[in-house]
């Protein structure tokens, strides 16, 4: 079963023409998919759920029981996923996060919960171009949080 955040929704409904439009304009972008692996879906929804204040669609297909983060169906998004091949890990690729105004709320919700931060909350040129912090999350994954203050 699907369930949809209130404040978005997939554009299912529309024509197929839209959608391509869609997934064409998210091609332009250097980064068009992330996956995060899990090893406890429920565990590491309620992580991110309280440190980034997001929702999620749960998807399950071919063996994967996936929790896709809600977000305009336009712009580039992601999901938690667990199953076969996907580890939880510290050293691999890095997903950098919208951390939302501030990353500071984000990062002590993090600790909060019980997390290690990895590299605190550093500006990039002054702070010109955000801030950004390395902590691990629920499943035990190095994760990127960033925001512009």
């Amino acid at each position: 079963m699907l369930s949809v955040a209130p404040e978005y929704s997939f554009p299912r409904s529309l024509n197929l023409s839209y959608n391509l439009l869609i997934l064409e304009e998210i091609m332009n972008h250097i980064l068009t998919w992330c996956e995060i692996p899990v090893t406890d879906i429920n565990r590491a929804k309620a992580f991110y759920s309280e440190v980034l204040d997001v929702s999620f669609l749960d998807e399950s297909m071919d063996g994967f029981d996936m929790a896709i983060f809600s977000a305009n169906p336009a712009l580039v998004s992601g999901a938690l996923v667990k199953g076969e091949g996907y580890n939880p890990n510290k050293t691999g690729t890095i997903a950098y996060l919208n951390a939302g105004d501030d990353l500071t709320p984000a990062l002590d919700r993090a600790v909060k919960l019980g997390r290690e931060v990895l590299l605190p909350k550093t500006a990039i040129k002054d702070g010109d171009c955000g801030h950004f912090a390395h902590v691990t999350d629920s499943e035990g994954n190095r994760i990127g949080l960033y925001s512009m203050k």
